[in-house]
């Protein structure tokens, strides 16, 4: 298992935060929140994040997909503490970008994401508009 970088770990390094409570029913047999769980977390604390940031702005036609989402587990979370999602944008490409988003609980990071994005219309991959582009770099991540 990759180990996650140093900027990942802190929660300063991403621009937006959300808190969402966990459940009893996120935790496995073994009483932590189970992987899924964190995934739903981190798809819940993703859409805040896009919601936040008005990334539904594009054109007609136009969709965005995601394309990948790679998530490493670094330690257990735990029911019924919440966990902050903190998100930021990691890269961003041509007609894609990356979302990377860190899982906190008791100021501890549990796990990171990596989420790719691409703006998709009737041809494929779309050019970033670049109000969208300039959006994108004012929410990047602190990686140094």
């Amino acid at each position: 298992m990759p180990k996650p970088q140093a900027w990942q770990l802190d929660p300063a390094n991403y621009p937006f935060s959300h808190r969402t409570e966990t459940r009893f029913a996120d935790m496995d047999l073994l009483g932590h929140i189970n992987n899924v769980a964190m995934a739903g977390l981190f798809e819940h604390g993703r859409g805040m994040f896009n919601h936040a940031i008005e990334v539904q702005r594009r054109a007609p036609g136009q969709r965005w997909l995601i394309v990948s989402v790679a998530i490493e587990y670094i330690a257990e979370a735990h029911f019924p503490a919440h966990v902050d999602v903190a998100c930021g944008i990691l890269r961003v490409g041509d007609s894609s970008w990356q979302i990377a988003s860190a899982a906190f609980q008791g100021g501890e990071c549990k796990a990171t994401c990596i989420t790719t994005i691409v703006l998709t219309d009737e041809k494929g991959p779309a050019p970033l508009p670049k109000d969208l582009r300039e959006e994108f770099e004012r929410l990047s991540v602190k990686t140094a």
